[in-house]
Protein backbone atom coordinates (compact mmCIF):
# COMPACT_ATOMS: atom_id res chain seq x y z
CA UNK A 1 0.00 0.00 0.00
CA UNK A 2 1.33 3.41 -0.92
CA UNK A 3 1.61 6.07 1.76
CA UNK A 4 2.17 9.79 1.54
CA UNK A 5 5.84 10.39 2.38
CA UNK A 6 8.50 12.99 1.78
CA UNK A 7 9.55 13.40 -1.86
CA UNK A 8 13.21 12.35 -1.66
CA UNK A 9 14.03 14.18 -4.89
CA UNK A 10 13.34 17.46 -3.11
CA UNK A 11 14.64 16.64 0.37
CA UNK A 12 17.38 19.32 0.33
CA UNK A 13 14.79 21.95 -0.55
CA UNK A 14 12.49 20.65 2.19
CA UNK A 15 15.26 20.75 4.81
CA UNK A 16 16.14 24.33 3.85
CA UNK A 17 12.53 25.53 4.02
CA UNK A 18 11.99 23.75 7.36
CA UNK A 19 15.13 25.44 8.70
CA UNK A 20 13.77 28.83 7.62
CA UNK A 21 10.51 28.25 9.51
CA UNK A 22 12.33 27.14 12.69
CA UNK A 23 15.27 29.59 12.55
CA UNK A 24 14.16 31.78 15.50
CA UNK A 25 14.00 28.84 17.94
CA UNK A 26 16.95 27.93 20.20
CA UNK A 27 19.53 25.85 18.32
CA UNK A 28 19.09 22.66 20.37
CA UNK A 29 15.31 22.68 19.97
CA UNK A 30 15.61 23.58 16.30
CA UNK A 31 17.96 20.67 15.51
CA UNK A 32 15.85 18.17 17.41
CA UNK A 33 12.61 19.26 15.70
CA UNK A 34 14.17 19.33 12.23
CA UNK A 35 15.64 15.86 12.64
CA UNK A 36 12.50 14.27 14.00
CA UNK A 37 10.12 15.92 11.49
CA UNK A 38 12.39 14.93 8.59
CA UNK A 39 12.82 11.33 9.80
CA UNK A 40 9.10 10.81 10.39
CA UNK A 41 8.13 12.36 7.03
CA UNK A 42 10.73 10.39 5.08
CA UNK A 43 10.38 7.00 6.79
CA UNK A 44 6.97 6.71 8.43
CA UNK A 45 4.75 9.12 6.53
CA UNK A 46 3.37 12.64 6.41
CA UNK A 47 0.52 11.75 8.77
CA UNK A 48 2.94 10.78 11.57
CA UNK A 49 5.05 13.89 11.00
CA UNK A 50 1.90 16.05 11.16
CA UNK A 51 0.84 14.40 14.44
CA UNK A 52 4.31 15.10 15.87
CA UNK A 53 4.09 18.78 14.85
CA UNK A 54 0.63 19.12 16.43
CA UNK A 55 1.93 17.48 19.64
CA UNK A 56 4.80 20.00 19.80
CA UNK A 57 2.29 22.82 19.29
CA UNK A 58 0.20 21.53 22.21
CA UNK A 59 3.36 21.36 24.35
CA UNK A 60 4.00 25.03 23.54
CA UNK A 61 7.32 24.41 21.76
CA UNK A 62 6.07 25.93 18.50
CA UNK A 63 3.23 28.37 17.92
CA UNK A 64 0.11 27.92 15.77
CA UNK A 65 1.56 29.83 12.83
CA UNK A 66 4.78 27.76 12.72
CA UNK A 67 2.80 24.52 13.05
CA UNK A 68 0.55 25.49 10.13
CA UNK A 69 3.53 26.47 7.97
CA UNK A 70 5.33 23.18 8.73
CA UNK A 71 2.22 21.11 7.95
CA UNK A 72 1.69 23.00 4.67
CA UNK A 73 5.36 22.37 3.83
CA UNK A 74 5.01 18.64 4.59
CA UNK A 75 2.11 18.31 2.16
CA UNK A 76 3.82 20.45 -0.49
CA UNK A 77 6.90 18.19 -0.50
CA UNK A 78 5.13 14.83 -0.29
CA UNK A 79 4.38 12.09 -2.77
CA UNK A 80 2.75 8.67 -2.58
CA UNK A 81 5.38 5.93 -2.43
Amino acid sequence: MKRRKLNMRKDDEFRYMLGQILKDLPEGVQGSLKGTIYAKAANMGIKEAKEFVLRKKEEGIIDDEKAKRIIDLLYKYSVYR
